[in-house]
C-alpha cells in the first residue's frame, strides 16, 4: 500500500493546530479518556476471589491480605467461606467471632478503598445453611406407583416415594442432613388413572421435568439446550380418565377406595427435599439449599446468613469506595427443583391452566398425547424460571438495593433457567474461564452480551480458574493472552481465582491454598512484590473497555424455552474451542424476553434504550415460537428492522393450544409468504423492512441453533457494509465508541512477532496508539482513509495488545513513522553479582559469568531456589550513545523467567513482566559509568520440587501437624510450606532467572 507523505505531514500539522486549539465538543472526552488511561482509576483496577478455608482466619492476617491486595493494585474482592481439602481452623462460621473478623475485614476494606462483594449463602453454590427446614427447602415431585385390579375395596397402606437420589452423592450429607433427607416429605396429590396398555414413555424425562441439570461446563454430555416440544400426536391417557381421589387418603398414608372396574395406577404425589446442600460450605455451614421458588424460605435464609452480617456492619459504606457493595449470585451449581407448596396454583396463574391432570407426566406417563405431554413439561420448566426470577432473584436484589448494594451474577452451569435471562437481572453481570480443564468461555458471550444488549458498563469475570494440573505454575506472563482474549470480547473487571487467605503467616509459603484449585493470585507468590504494574496494565484495559457502548452488527436471539446455553454458530469464530475470538462482524445474544420489552427500529438498525445497536437479527432455527413473540418480530419487520429466519408453526406451549397454533400458523403467512420456494433463499419487504429465509439459511451451523455465519455476512455485505475489522494476520479486536471516539482495543494472538495491515471500519479520523503496558499515547501518522475505512500498517510483539484510537484530539507526541526500528544496540555482559535470599535456601551472593538458568546450576542453593534474586553490574554508556530530544533509549533484557524489577542509577525504572521484556531509560542513563540493579523473581516449584527431598512435615491424615499447632521448630528442614502437594521429587525444574541477552537499544521517534 501507499501512503501520500504530503498529505501524511500536512495532516500532522493539522493534528498538532487542533489539538493546541480545539474547543470541540470532544475534546473534554478525550482528555479525560486519556488522562484515566495513564493513571487509571480504582474502579477500573481487578479484583481476587479472597477465599476462607472454613474456619482458618486471623485479625492479623487479614489485614496484611488487604493491605498487600492495595499495595498490588487491587480493588475490588468477593468474600467466600469454603471447605476444599483443608483442616477446619478454630472460628466456627457465623459465630461471635467469626462476625467480629468480618467487621474488621470490612472495616479494612472501607480504609483501603477496596470494594467487598459478598455471596449470598455460604460456599458457592447458592444460598441455603442449617437453618434452612424440608419444608423451605428444594423441592421435586416424586410419585410412588401401586397396581390395582377393579372392581374392588381397596385399603392398604401407599407406599411414600423416596427422594431423587442428589445429583452430587450423599458425601456432602452431615448425619443430621441425612436423616432430614431421608425423613422429610409432605403429601400432595394422590391420582388414579387405567393403566395404560403401551410401554411409550416420554424421552429425556429427568431433564425436561427439571429432576436434573448437570453443569455444562464438566458433563460433556450435558445438553446446551433440549429440543423443541415433540410434535407427534401419539395417544396416551384421557385426561378425563385421571381420578383425583386424594381425600381418600388418610394422614397415616392409608388409602380407602372402591376401584372402579378394570385395571388401574394409583400415583401417590409428595414434594421431597432434592438432596441440594450448600456445597462446599465450612462445616457449620453446610445446610439444605433454600426453596428458589419461594421468597419466605429465601428471606428465612438470608436473614439467619446477611441479616447478622449487616447487625455487626451497618451503617454501611454506601459513599465511599471500600466496604461491602455488592452480593454476589455465584455459579448456578445446586441443580434443578420442580415442585414448591404452592406450585400448583402459581402454575394455573402463569400458564392458564391447571397442572393436576398432567401431573402424571412426572412419572413419564403421557397424559392426551405426547405433544401435550411435552407441551406441559416446557410450560412446567417455565414456571420454574419465572418462580427462579420472582421470587428469589428478583427478591435478592431487592434485597440488596434496600442497603445500597448492587449484584452480580453469574449465570450459568447447572442453571435450569435461561443463562441470559438469568444474568439480566444482575447490576453486574459475570463470566468464568479457566485456564485448563474445564471450557466455560460460552458464558464471556454470554455475560457481555447480557451487558451490552442492557447497557451495562461492566462485565466481570472470574478469572484464570485453575487446578492441580497447573501445578502453581501461572504468572503475569503466562496469562496475558487469554487475559487479552477475554477483553476483546468485553470482559472488563478480571476477579482473579484465587486468593486465599494466608492465615499460617508470613513464614509459611506459599502456604494455604484452595485445595488444588485456582491460579494462586496471592501474596503468598514469589512475584507479588513485583505484580503491581501488570495489574496497572489490567487496570487501563478495564477502564477503555468500560467505556461507551460495544459495536456488534448480528444480534441472535435465543428460543424461549429453558434451560438454554447460548452457542454462537462455530463459523462466527476463530481460534480455539478455549479462546474463541470474534469475527469481523460482531455479534449479541438477547433473551426474546428482552427483546420484546426493549427493542424498537432507528433508522435500520434494532436498538436498546442503553444504547447497543445491530444490523440484523437472526432468529433461531426452531419451527415454535409463542405468539407474543412473533408480534415483536413483526413490529420490528415493519418498522424497518433486517430479520433472517424460518416462519414457525406452533406454538411451544400448552396455553392457548390448539387455537394459538392457528394463529401462528397465518401470522407467519402474512409475514413469510405462502408460496416461497425455500430450497434458495428469499427476501421479502414487510414494512420498511426485510425478512431473509431459506436455502443455506435453513442449515444450522455445529450445536448451535443458527445458520452459518459467511451467509449472514454475505446479507450485511449485500447492504454495503464492510466487516468492523479485517486484517490477514492472527489480530483478535474488540471495538467501543466513546461519544464520537471510536476505540479498538487489537491483540497479538500468537508467540511470534507480526507485521500486518489493519482496516477498521472508521474513516476521517486521525489513528492513535494508545499502550496499555506502559500509558503512552501518540499519533499513527502512516494509513490510508477511504469514505468507508482507514487501514494503517501495525506491528506486534508476541502477545502484544494495545488501542487504536480514533478521536478529534492530537495525541502528546508525534513520531516520523507507525513502528520505528532500534537503530543502535549494546549488550551488556557478564560479570553478574547476584543476591538470593538465604531465608529461603539460597546463597548470600554468586559471581555468574554469564546469564544462565537457575535450574540448571550444579549448585543445588541456586537449582532449588525460588523467591527473588538481585543481578548487579556497572556498565558504560559511550559519549556517541545518541541521546537527543528525538531519541530513546530502552532497556531489553531478553528473556526473564518470570518477573523483573529495574533500577538504575539507584532510581527504580519499573517492572518488565512479558515480552518484549524492554523498559524505556533515558532519563535514568548517563553519559560514562551506570549501575544496573536487576532484581528477578522466579516460581516456587523448584524450591517445593527441591524440598521433596526432605521428610514431609505437612498436613497429616486431615490434621495440621503438631509442630504447627504448636508454634515449635519444623523438623523436617524444609523451606516451603503447602496445604496440598503439588510436585514430586522427580518433577521437571521450572526455567528460573534472568536469561537475557541484557542489551541497551537506541530508538529515533
Amino acid at each position: 500500500m501507499k501512503y501520500d507523505l504530503r498529505k501524511k505531514y500536512l495532516y500532522i500539522g493539522l493534528i498538532i493546530l487542533l489539538g493546541a486549539c480545539s474547543n470541540g465538543p470532544n475534546n473534554s472526552v478525550y482528555q479525560e479518556l486519556r488522562s484515566n488511561f495513564k493513571t487509571p482509576t480504582a474502579s477500573s483496577h481487578p479484583g481476587v476471589y479472597w477465599y476462607f478455608m472454613d474456619g482458618n482466619m486471623s485479625k492479623k492476617e487479614m489485614t496484611k491480605d488487604l493491605e498487600s491486595m492495595k499495595a498490588a493494585g487491587i480493588s475490588h474482592l468477593i468474600f467466600l467461606e469454603v471447605n476444599v481439602g483443608i483442616p477446619r481452623g478454630e472460628v466456627n462460621f457465623m459465630s461471635e467471632k467469626w462476625l467480629d473478623l468480618f467487621e474488621h475485614a470490612e472495616s479494612v476494606a472501607r480504609r483501603l478503598d477496596i470494594a467487598i462483594t459478598l455471596g449470598v449463602g455460604p460456599g458457592w453454590t447458592g444460598s441455603g445453611g442449617p437453618w434452612v427446614e424440608g419444608e423451605s427447602s428444594m423441592q421435586h415431585l416424586v410419585a410412588s406407583e401401586t397396581k390395582v385390579d377393579g372392581p374392588v375395596e381397596f385399603k392398604a397402606k401407599l407406599e411414600v416415594p423416596p427422594p431423587h437420589k442428589p445429583f452430587f452423592g450423599e458425601s456432602w450429607f452431615t448425619e443430621d442432613l441425612k436423616s432430614r433427607w431421608n425423613t422429610y416429605y409432605q403429601d400432595v396429590r394422590v391420582l388414579a388413572y387405567p393403566t395404560p396398555t403401551y410401554n411409550k414413555k416420554v424421552h429425556l424425562l429427568d431433564e425436561k421435568s427439571l429432576v436434573y441439570r448437570s453443569p455444562y461446563t464438566s458433563d460433556t454430555t450435558t445438553r446446551p439446550h433440549l429440543p423443541a416440544p415433540s410434535s407427534k400426536q401419539f395417544k396416551g391417557l384421557d385426561k378425563a380418565s385421571i381420578i383425583d381421589i386424594s381425600d381418600h387418603l388418610n394422614k397415616e398414608g392409608i388409602l380407602e377406595w372402591s376401584v372402579p372396574k378394570g385395571k388401574w395406577m394409583i400415583l401417590r404425589f409428595v414434594s421431597r427435599n432434592n438432596g441440594n446442600v450448600t456445597r462446599p460450605a465450612p462445616l457449620p455451614g453446610v445446610g439444605f439449599e433454600a426453596d428458589k421458588f419461594d421468597s419466605t424460605a429465601l428471606k428465612n435464609h438470608l436473614d439467619n446468613f446477611l441479616g447478622k452480617i449487616f447487625e455487626k456492619i451497618e451503617p454501611l459504606n454506601t459513599q465511599g469506595k471500600g466496604g461491602l457493595k455488592m452480593l454476589h449470585m455465584d455459579s448456578w451449581e445446586m441443580g434443578a427443583q420442580n415442585w414448591t407448596q404452592d406450585f400448583r396454583e402459581e402454575f394455573e396463574k402463569r400458564r392458564g391452566y391447571d397442572p393436576l391432570p398432567y401431573l402424571p407426566v412426572y412419572n413419564g406417563e403421557i397424559v392426551g398425547s405426547l405433544e401435550e405431554s411435552e407441551r406441559f413439561l416446557w410450560d412446567l420448566r417455565m414456571t420454574s424460571q419465572d418462580l427462579i426470577f420472582d421470587e428469589h432473584v428478583k427478591f435478592i436484589k431487592k434485597y440488596a438495593q434496600k442497603r445500597g448494594l448492587g449484584l452480580s451474577i453469574e449465570p450459568y452451569d447447572m442453571n435450569p433457567t435461561s443463562d441470559l435471562a438469568l444474568g439480566s437481572f444482575a447490576d453486574v453481570p459475570m463470566a468464568e474461564f479457566w485456564t485448563n480443564r474445564f471450557n466455560s468461555s460460552f458464558s464471556v458471550n454470554e455475560a457481555t452480551s447480557i451487558a451490552h444488549v442492557q447497557g451495562k458498563k461492566v462485565v466481570q469475570a472470574e478469572a484464570f480458574t485453575s487446578d492441580q494440573e497447573e501445578k502453581m505454575l501461572h504468572h503475569p506472563a503466562s496469562i496475558k493472552n487469554q487475559g487479552d482474549w477475554a477483553f476483546s470480547l468485553g470482559v472488563n473487571r478480571l476477579f482473579y481465582h484465587t486468593f486465599v487467605h494466608k492465615s499460617l503467616g508470613d513464614t509459611l509459603k506459599p502456604g494455604m491454598t484452595m485445595g488444588p484449585y485456582g491460579v494462586h493470585w496471592d501474596r503468598g507468590q514469589t512475584w507479588w512484590p513485583m505484580v503491581a504494574d501488570y495489574h496497572t496494565y489490567i487496570a487501563r484495559n478495564s477502564y477503555m473497555m468500560q467505556q461507551g457502548t460495544n459495536i456488534a452488527d448480528i444480534l441472535y436471539l435465543t428460543p424461549e424455552g429453558v434451560p438454554h446455553v447460548f452457542l454462537p454458530p462455530p463459523s462466527a469464530v476463530t481460534g480455539t474451542d478455549r479462546l474463541p475470538d470474534r469475527k469481523g462482524f460482531d455479534f449479541d445474544a438477547c433473551y426474546p424476553a428482552t427483546l420484546i420489552e426493549d427493542a424498537s427500529v432507528k433508522d435500520g438498525s434494532i436498538v436498546f434504550p442503553g444504547g447497543a445497536s445491530y444490523q440484523v437479527l437472526v432468529l433461531p432455527l426452531r419451527e415454535t415460537m409463542s405468539i407474543q413473540l412473533l408480534t415483536k418480530i413483526e413490529q420490528l419487520l415493519r418498522d424497518g428492522a433486517t430479520v433472517i429466519g424460518s416462519p414457525p408453526t406452533r406454538s411451544p406451549s400448552l396455553s392457548g393450544y390448539p387455537d394459538v397454533d392457528h394463529k401462528i400458523k397465518q401470522k407467519a403467512k402474512d409475514l413469510w409468504g405462502s408460496d416461497a420456494d425455500t430450497s434458495k433463499k428469499n427476501m421479502v419487504e414487510v414494512g420498511k423492512g426485510r425478512l431473509v429465509f431459506g436455502g443455506e439459511l435453513l442449515e444450522r451451523d455445529g450445536e448451535s441453533l443458527y445458520p452459518g455465519y459467511p451467509e449472514v455476512a454475505s446479507i450485511l455485505g449485500n447492504e454495503g457494509m464492510i466487516a468492523d475489522f479485517s486484517t490477514s494476520a492472527e489480530i483478535r479486536y474488540g471495538h467501543k465508541k466513546v461519544g464520537d471516539i471510536d476505540l479498538y482495543f487489537v491483540s497479538n494472538k500468537t508467540d511470534d512477532p507480526i507485521k500486518t495491515e489493519a482496516t477498521f471500519r472508521v474513516h476521517d479520523k486521525v489513528p492513535e496508539l494508545w499502550n496499555p503496558q506502559n500509558g503512552n499515547t501518540y499519533v499513527l501518522p502512516e494509513y490510508e482513509s477511504n469514505a468507508k475505512s482507514t487501514t494503517i500498517p501495525l506491528k506486534f510483539e508476541p502477545h502484544q495488545s494495545y488501542f487504536i484510537v480514533f478521536g478529534s484530539g492530537a495525541s502528546n507526541g508525534i513520531r516520523n513513522q507507525n513502528f520505528p526500528e532500534l537503530i543502535k544496540q549494546r549488550e551488556i555482559g557478564g560479570p553478574w553479582s547476584v543476591s538470593f535470599d538465604t531465608s529461603w535456601g539460597g546463597p548470600a551472593t554468586a559471581m555468574f559469568d554469564s546469564l544462565i538458568d537457575w535450574s540448571t546450576s550444579a549448585n543445588d542453593q541456586i537449582k532449588y531456589y525460588s523467591g527473588i534474586a538481585s543481578y548487579k553490574k556497572e556498565f558504560s554508556l559511550p559519549s556517541d550513545f545518541e541521546k537527543g530530544e528525538n531519541k530513546q533509549i530502552r532497556l531489553n533484557l531478553g528473556d526473564v523467567k518470570n518477573i523483573a524489577r529495574i533500577s538504575i542509577n539507584g532510581n527504580e525504572v519499573g517492572v518488565v513482566w512479558s515480552e518484549p521484556w524492554e523498559i524505556e531509560i533515558t532519563d535514568e542513563v548517563r553519559e560514562g559509568i551506570n549501575k544496573i540493579e536487576i532484581d528477578v523473581a522466579n516460581l516456587w516449584a523448584n524450591r517445593l520440587i527441591g524440598d521433596q527431598q526432605f521428610k514431609d512435615d505437612g498436613i497429616d491424615n486431615g490434621q495440621w501437624p503438631e509442630w504447627l499447632i504448636a508454634g515449635g521448630q519444623r523438623p523436617s528442614g524444609r523451606y516451603t510450606f503447602v496445604t496440598y502437594p503439588y510436585f514430586e521429587k522427580k518433577s521437571p525444574l521450572q526455567s528460573s532467572g534472568l536469561l537475557g541477552p541484557v542489551t541497551i537499544e537506541n530508538q529515533a521517534l
